[in-house]
């Protein structure tokens, strides 16, 4: 009796199908990442591979520039389909390592250091799909294929790997230093805005001084008064302006107290109370924007307003949690009530130019 003959063994898909499921695949891996849910073969890979950060970026690296290599080669034919196959595998395996090592970072290992480690994991995997994408999309014969995969992400995001803080401390001292530049330089521009806004800027010069024959539209503008009101500020706007630029600047004086504070006195090991110190002065940087977007002219005074009532009670929060903390030795400290005062001090002067248009 014959015996049965043996079931063929799978064909591989060809290789830029192969590429396409991969992209697929890796995309489907970072909705995961942003709501910390653990896929399965992630889990299983947490168990199975124990790496260091550094580590696993390096290896995302290698398998990237061998992808690369291998499927933009020129002149020579595409890999096979096992080629593919194996290469594809590397890559996939490669990425749910590098999230392994992120799910396995305790989480009592602080929020905010958390947060900077999903933030270059999701990087890392995004940059890779795009990567991928590119590579089964762009024909390797067009002279733009190197140029695209050259401006890909996946490298750069890997190489910042080894800048991630270590703790929980640095990783807050990172987050406060890039809230203080952020103010930094709202407040420039700020300064920069009410300069190349005034309305009497290059108007009335000598020239358009003796010029007699100016008349009608002309004449008003050499007298300082632009026809387009809504481009300029008028005198209670300036006036409005210079309590608004005070608490900008008291919004910098913050932060950077803030984070000195954190630097001289902070400890690894109190976590969550660097988390809630970080948590409140990352908000203090989008507030200080929406002030600076409400005193472009047309201004609104109940809106400018409201915007800085907004920003003030960030600031206030952020000074109390701060004094409450290990971070505030002596809580009684000075630096911290003569802030509050001067945060109060703009506000009052704010609410005392705007009364005026509440009332009407």
């Amino acid at each position: 009796m014959a015996s049965a003959a043996a079931p063929a063994a799978p064909s591989l898909a060809p290789p830029l199908e192969q590429l396409r499921h991969l992209a697929g695949d890796l995309r489907l891996l970072l909705p995961g990442v942003r709501g910390e849910r653990t896929p399965l073969a992630v889990r299983v890979e947490r168990e199975r591979v124990i790496s260091k950060p550094d580590e696993a970026a390096e290896k995302v690296s290698r398998e990237a520039t061998a992808l690369t290599e291998v499927f933009s080669r020129l002149p020579r034919p595409p890999p096979s389909a096992q080629e593919a196959q194996r290469l594809c595998e590397q890559v996939h395996a490669a990425i749910k390592a590098i999230i392994a090592v992120y799910y396995s970072l305790p989480k009592d290992q602080g929020i905010t250091l958390r947060k900077l480690v999903r933030s270059a994991t999701l990087d890392i995997v995004d940059g890779m799909a795009q990567l991928v994408e590119v590579l089964c999309t762009t024909p390797a014969q067009s002279p733009e294929n190197n140029d695209l995969i050259s401006c890909n992400n996946v490298w750069v995001a890997c190489e910042q790997v080894p800048q991630i803080p270590r703790d929980n401390k640095a990783a807050a001292l990172l987050m406060l230093t890039k809230s203080v530049d952020l103010v930094k330089d709202a407040h420039e521009e700020m300064e920069q805005a009410v300069e190349e806004c005034d309305p009497y800027h290059g108007l009335l010069n000598d020239d358009e001084e003796d010029n007699s024959d100016n008349h009608g539209d002309e004449q008003d503008d050499v007298l300082g008064c632009p026809n387009n009101q809504d481009s300029y500020w008028s005198e209670e706007d300036q006036e409005l302006i210079i309590p608004c630029l005070a608490l900008v600047r008291a919004s910098k004086a913050c932060l950077k107290k803030i984070r000195i504070s954190v630097a001289e006195n902070g400890k690894k090991d109190q976590v969550a109370q660097l988390d809630d110190i970080v948590d409140i002065s990352d908000e203090i940087s989008p507030s200080v924007d929406d002030l600076a977007l409400s005193i472009y002219p047309p201004m609104c005074h109940p809106t400018v307003r409201m915007s800085a009532a907004k920003l003030v009670s960030v600031l206030k929060k952020a000074l109390e949690i701060t004094r409450a903390s290990h971070v505030t030795p002596q809580p009684e400290d000075s630096w911290i009530p003569l802030l509050i005062n001067a945060v109060d001090h703009c506000m009052d002067r704010i609410k005392e130019l705007t009364q005026n248009e509440l009332e009407l």
